[in-house]
């Protein structure tokens, strides 16, 4: 398979193929593990521009693994990227500093990716001292339109992080990624540190903002009721590998996978009255450094067979816009 295509008439932004991400156990202290973690292991997809795509599963499945690599933050072990055409994949430092005036990510903890020793208005202009795009006044007006933008007052801009909620460093993180005004920006977890109210707020601003700088978002997240909302699209990762991906609407009505029909069932619905059959998983994720044989979701899967255990399966087209990696399906 090549890379996962939809039906929309806009061009992929971001195209991923076969990408992996391994990293190598290293003995420290006490331990003498040994190994490598498989955090990515063969994932292909593609992003039209313009749209939100979700990306869930469980925590440790590698959404923000590759999140990290299709930025490039980190190298791939295999496999090729794709940004507006162009293979990204082995660009040099040079070329991935350009990458990065097209591409932002906006990080979980809003509080961890802030510069406690930097006032706000000089986190929010380095991106555009770095890149040669403003200085002084120009810069200054630049750091207030950004946080007018975002909900904030252009005079917070002589405060310290720690003088904000949590909402408003993330607000300020996500000013800082517009600086560039990139093209692509990736959500990883960016409301799951923040209390509800406040996460809605946060949510509509990511809103407000694609139709007003004509984003293109990967949301990175494991609560379903977020990516309901916001995405247009949505793919879920289980064991460092894609699943299941297709629209919103066909994969809430209809999941396909029984990983995706599990996580569905999980979810908690604002009905009281609603009747909500819970699909139980068997044991716990395996591990990433011994990845089962076969499917990887075979050890949980209530649809398992014997070619479930030995072969696995492709992500394949089982519908014009659903891909599915089940043999059972």
């Amino acid at each position: 398979m090549d890379c996962v295509q939809t039906d929309s008439i806009q061009p992929d932004i971001v195209k991923a193929h076969d990408v992996a991400r391994y990293y190598q156990l290293k003995s420290a202290g006490f331990s003498t593990r040994r190994g490598v973690v498989r955090a990515v292991d063969g994932v292909s997809l593609s992003v039209s521009t313009g749209e939100v795509f979700g990306l869930v599963g469980e925590s440790g499945c590698g959404k923000s693994s590759l999140g990290r690599l299709l930025l490039r933050h980190e190298p791939v072990t295999r496999g090729r990227i794709w940004f507006e055409g162009a293979d990204i994949s082995r660009f040099s430092a040079a070329r991935l500093k350009k990458l990065r005036r097209q591409a932002q990510i906006i990080y979980q903890d809003p509080y961890s990716a802030l510069n406690p020793r930097q006032k706000v208005g000089r986190i929010i202009a380095e991106p555009l001292e770095i890149h040669g795009i403003a200085g002084g006044a120009e810069n200054r007006a630049r750091v207030d339109w950004l946080m007018e933008k975002v909900g904030l007052r252009p005079g917070q801009a002589e405060r310290y992080p720690h003088e904000f909620s949590g909402g408003q460093r993330q607000r300020i993180v996500i000013a800082r990624a517009l600086a560039l005004n990139p093209k692509l920006l990736i959500a990883d977890e960016p409301v799951s540190a923040l209390d509800v109210s406040v996460q809605a707020q946060v949510i509509n601003l990511l809103k407000q903002l694609r139709a007003e700088f004509n984003l293109t978002y990967i949301f990175i997240s494991h609560d379903l009721s977020v990516v309901a909302y916001l995405c247009d699209r949505v793919a879920v990762m289980y064991l460092g590998r894609i699943v299941e991906t297709g629209p919103k609407t066909e994969f809430y009505d209809q999941p396909l996978h029984p990983y995706a029909q599990a996580l569905l069932s999980a979810a908690p619905r604002p009905d009281p009255f609603s009747k909500n059959t819970r699909t139980l998983l068997a044991g716990d994720v395996p591990s990433p450094i011994h990845p089962p044989n076969g499917c990887a979701f075979h050890p949980r899967c209530p649809q398992c067979r014997d070619h479930c255990r030995q072969h696995p399966p492709p992500l394949e087209q089982k519908s014009p816009n659903r891909w599915v990696a089940c043999w059972e399906v």
